[in-house]
């Protein structure tokens, strides 16, 4: 067993660290190098009087029209002269960016899905303008792919994914927009497939020359940070521990679990999906505190630094995506989640233009109700001739489907791990907190069946169902299903007071899940310990109060119940230190 300091790891001594604090809905990280400013006044205190053109890039899904207002007010207050040049006036019809993004199939649309858009943001625009440097003051371009026109001065006007789908779903008319349709009501399909993967490719290319980022989420007063202290921050960041900021949606099969143990706030009724680290949309907290932090997105830590956060075998692999996922499923005081799968891997490939595929895995943090289940597999002999019927006639003629005929329903057990390959039915019943310990992708949820329910709005969800057969893995059945899914844990290795166990890994899956179990009060106890060996760890804090994560170049970082935390692969052997006096359990995965 390595030890960090060489010696062998000490015995669990006296609490040093706040075992009392609460889960952290803000977890927040000094900037480096500089400071986060606040205020459109302090970030144009670092632009020049000129003659220079200034690019200001972004979403589509943000107010433009409030950004050139806000700026050219400051700028005038100081006597720059201002002129504007807004992208989005050149935005080709809309026909001519569905052809360019590929929004058809065969000629006919499919309405719930698009492959990956892979396009230039240049193909939302009739052609870019010329731009030349104003003879005196700034010439202002804006609107996204700014930064394609020639510009001296490159500022990324940003907010977090959230906020556009919200504004889509709401109707909101400044928000909710799509990328090359910036007057027109936007739709979450295109924003999903096309808009983010077009714009994240865009913000990850320009991230090395980025001169000011500015967050605003709150318009009036935006936070921002130059980009050499925005990349300094991300470089310390990607070789130490570090959490994402979570959130929660509401869905309508949605509990109350967050709201009553986690604080969080209750949208519309619930809390149902958290975004405990899902790479794509997940972002870092810099800053001093509420009223100076701009969110970064975690995506860049892997853009910038791949082999130092991923690790160079799992980059080698992945690229700069981060390919596993923890979030939470709150059905507590809620609903059944709808019976779905997700594509198998060539489908995902051919049909979505992902490169790997939604592979998940169910852990029971917290069960309530007399019989929470858990659905997953096939029945022995399913008959899916039949299975289609009865999803067809719950969706034509509102008839409730058997499920329990067609799919495996299995008691809920805490501490349980349910191993989800691609082509698998599944659902978490009502009354579960699962912790989904998941391949990246997120979004292809191929639905059978929602339960015959209803939105706020009095609407049924939309189920690809023709999708769902295509995927639907009928090899596995019967009792292959609880013998291959519904593992029993398997000590890797232990030491004084904790071991480590494989609790899921499957040949077809990329990743496993494992638990350490640290019991500070067992004889002889000692911190366990461990070491990235090139591929980066993520920890979440399934039972007891938490850890303390000590790396072997002095960095400490608390971890308590029920949050998640990213040990990249640079920082190599770490130290898990127990909180308080109970067993503590840490559900681990990482690349195999």
């Amino acid at each position: 067993m390595l030890s960090i300091t060489g010696t062998e790891p000490p015995a669990i001594r006296p609490l040093e660290y706040d075992v009392t604090r609460p889960y952290e809905r803000n977890p927040r990280y000094t900037a480096v190098g500089g400071t986060v400013a606040r205020g459109w006044e302090a970030a144009a205190q670092s632009l020049t009087a000129g003659p220079a053109v200034l690019a200001l890039d972004g979403p589509a899904a943000l107010d433009w029209d409030g950004v050139a207002i806000a700026l050219t007010a400051v700028l005038t207050d100081r006597g720059v002269p201002t002129r504007l040049l807004d992208l989005r006036a050149h935005e080709a019809d809309w026909d001519t960016i569905l052809e360019r993004t590929g929004d058809t199939a065969n000629g006919t649309t499919d309405p719930y899905y698009l492959p990956l858009a892979q396009n230039s943001l240049a193909d939302v625009y009739r052609e870019l303008p010329d731009v030349e440097r104003p003879a005196e003051g700034l010439l202002i371009v804006l609107g996204p792919g700014a930064a394609l026109a020639e510009h001296d001065i490159l500022w990324y006007v940003d907010l977090p994914k959230r906020y556009a789908e919200a504004a889509i779903a709401a109707g909101e008319p400044s928000l909710g927009v799509n990328l090359g349709r910036h007057r027109e009501p936007g739709d979450l399909r295109r924003l999903f497939y096309a808009d983010w993967p077009m714009l994240d490719a865009h913000r990850d290319a320009l991230a090395p020359r980025i001169d000011r980022w500015l967050d605003l989420q709150t318009p009036e007063a935006p936070a921002s940070v130059d980009g050499a202290t925005m990349r300094a921050t991300l470089a310390a960041l990607a070789k130490g521990p570090v959490r994402s900021r979570p959130y929660f949606n509401s869905t309508p099969w949605g509990g109350r679990w967050a709201v009553q143990e986690l604080g969080f706030a209750s949208q519309q009724g619930n809390t149902a999906l958290g975004y405990e680290l899902i790479a794509p949309e997940a972002g870092v907290l810099v800053g001093d505190g509420p009223e100076a932090e701009v969110e970064l997105p975690f995506q860049l830590l892997c853009v910038l630094h791949p082999v130092e956060f991923l690790g160079a075998a799992v980059h080698a692999e992945f690229g700069t995506s981060f390919p596993i996922r923890y979030d939470y499923l709150d059905t507590v005081e809620g609903g059944n989640l709808s019976l779905h799968l997700h594509p198998r891997e060539e489908y995902m490939r051919t049909h979505f233009g992902w490169p790997y595929t939604q592979h998940e895995t169910y852990y029971v943090t917290a069960r309530t109700g007399t019989d929470p289940r858990v659905y997953l597999g096939l029945q022995q002999d399913a008959d899916t001739g039949l299975m289609r019927k009865q999803v067809e006639a719950a969706i034509t003629r509102g008839e409730e489907m058997d499920v329990e005929r067609f799919v495996q329903s299995h008691p809920a057990r805490e501490g349980q791990l349910y191993m989800i390959p691609a082509g698998t039915p599944h659902a978490s019943g009502a009354g579960n907190l699962v912790l989904e310990v998941s391949a990246t992708p997120y979004l292809y949820s191929l639905r059978f069946y929602d339960w015959l329910r209803k939105d706020a709005q009095g609407n049924s969800r939309p189920l690809p169902y023709e999708h769902g057969f295509a995927n639907l893995d009928t090899l596995r059945q019967g009792k292959d299903v609880i013998r291959d899914l519904v593992q029993a844990p398997r000590t890797l290795r232990e030491g004084p007071g904790w071991r480590e166990e494989v609790i899921g890994a499957l040949p077809e899956m990329f990743y496993e899940v494992r638990r350490l179990v640290i019991d500070p009060a067992a004889d002889g106890a000692q911190a366990a310990e461990d070491d990235t060996e090139g591929r980066f760890h993520i920890l979440n804090v399934s039972a007891g109060d938490g850890v303390v994560i000590e790396t072997a170049d002095g960095q400490s970082h608390e971890l308590v119940h029920a949050e998640t935390l990213t040990v990249p692969a640079a920082v190599g052997t770490y130290r898990l230190r127990p909180l308080g006096r109970r067993p503590v359990h840490l559900v681990k995965s990482l690349v195999r």
